[in-house]
C-alpha cells in the first residue's frame, strides 16, 4: 500500500521545519498522542490511542529516522502494535517546500503494511477515519502556524523566546509527530484499501 499526499500550512518552511521540532505544539496537535520518548540515537517510541468504528486501540510505536536534510527533508521508519487490534510498519518520506504567499508544502509518500482485527472494519469508516485524523492534525497545525490577525497582534505581548532544543531533541520531535500521523493515516488506509 502506497499513500501520497501534499498539504499546505500558512507559514514559511523555516518555521514549519521548527514547529515540526516544538514539543508543545506536536503534543497539541497530534489526535491522541499520549507519549513521546526517545530510546536511542534517532530511535523513539510512541502511544497513540485511536477509535475506528466499533473498534479502539492503542498504538506503541517504534520510530527511526534518517536521511534527514534539514529544513527540507528526511524518511521515517515505523513499527506499531496496537494489540489485537493490529499493527503497521512501513516508511515514509517527508519533504518541505516552498509554497505561493509565504505557504509551505508538506508531502509525505508512505508505504505500508498492516494486519489484525481492523481489517473487518469496513472500509468507509476506515477511509473517514483516517482522513479524520489527518485533517485533525494538519487544522491544528495550520492554525497554530497561522499568522495573528494585525490588530490582535498589537494588543498581545510577544511571547518569550523558546529555548532552541538540542540537534537530536528536535529530529525526535519531527520523527515522532509525522511517525504517529503516518502510522495511523497509513494503517487505517490500507485497511479500506483492501
Amino acid at each position: 500500500m502506497e499513500i501520497t499526499q501534499t498539504r499546505i500550512v500558512p507559514a514559511l518552511p523555516e518555521r514549519v521545519w521548527d514547529a515540526l521540532n516544538d514539543p508543545e505544539v506536536l503534543k497539541a496537535c497530534v489526535p491522541g498522542c499520549e507519549l513521546l520518548e526517545r530510546t536511542g540515537e534517532n530511535a523513539f517510541r510512541s502511544t497513540m490511542a485511536a477509535t475506528i468504528g466499533p473498534v479502539s486501540a492503542r498504538f506503541n510505536g517504534n520510530l527511526t529516522l534518517g536521511d534527514v536534510v534539514p529544513p527540507s527533508s528526511y524518511t521515517l521508519k515505523f513499527d506499531g502494535q496496537g494489540g489485537a487490534a493490529g499493527f503497521a510498519n512501513g516508511e515514509a518520506r517527508v519533504s518541505l517546500a516552498p509554497a505561493p504567499e509565504g505557504a509551505t508544502a508538506i508531502t509525505y509518500v508512505v508505504k505500508a503494511q498492516v494486519g489484525g482485527k481492523l481489517a473487518q472494519v469496513g472500509s468507509r469508516l476506515v477511509d473517514g477515519a483516517a482522513a479524520k485524523l489527518a485533517d485533525d492534525f494538519f487544522a491544528r497545525f495550520c492554525e497554530r502556524l497561522a499568522p495573528a490577525p494585525a490588530a490582535a497582534e498589537a494588543a498581545v505581548p510577544a511571547p518569550a523566546p523558546v529555548p532552541v532544543a538540542p540537534h537530536w531533541s528536535r529530529h525526535l520531535i519531527r520523527l515522532i509527530a509525522f511517525a504517529a500521523i503516518v502510522v495511523i493515516v497509513a494503517y487505517l488506509y490500507s485497511k479500506g484499501a483492501r
